[in-house]
């Protein structure tokens, strides 16, 4: 089930910017599963940017600065996203559940 991204996220453009704009939609994706009984913490995992992709990423970004800005980008948006699905979550294990 793994989501996290195996290379560099393209060069930034009008479609990759689209990307960012509905976080909500992916967190809605992971509480789907979250529903269908997969463990909240391994999809914590799947959702947020690991260190050691963070530490290749910083690398990258030496050498290619313009990079920069997109990457710190898509770790700003997989960290929206968790909120959004840690605050689903948090209102799921609270015994609100809408019927």
């Amino acid at each position: 089930m793994a989501t996290q991204p195996n290379s560099l996220p393209a060069a930034p453009n009008n479609e990759a910017h689209g990307d960012f704009e509905f976080p909500q939609r992916e967190a809605a994706f992971f509480y789907g599963l979250f529903l269908r009984g997969h463990s909240a913490a391994q999809l914590r995992q799947d959702i947020q940017v690991p260190a050691a992709v963070l530490a290749k990423w910083d690398k990258e970004t030496a050498r290619e600065p313009e990079l920069r800005a997109v990457l710190e980008r898509v770790v700003e948006y997989r960290r929206h996203v968790l909120a959004i699905f840690d605050s689903l979550v948090d209102h799921d294990s609270s015994g609100q559940r809408l019927q």
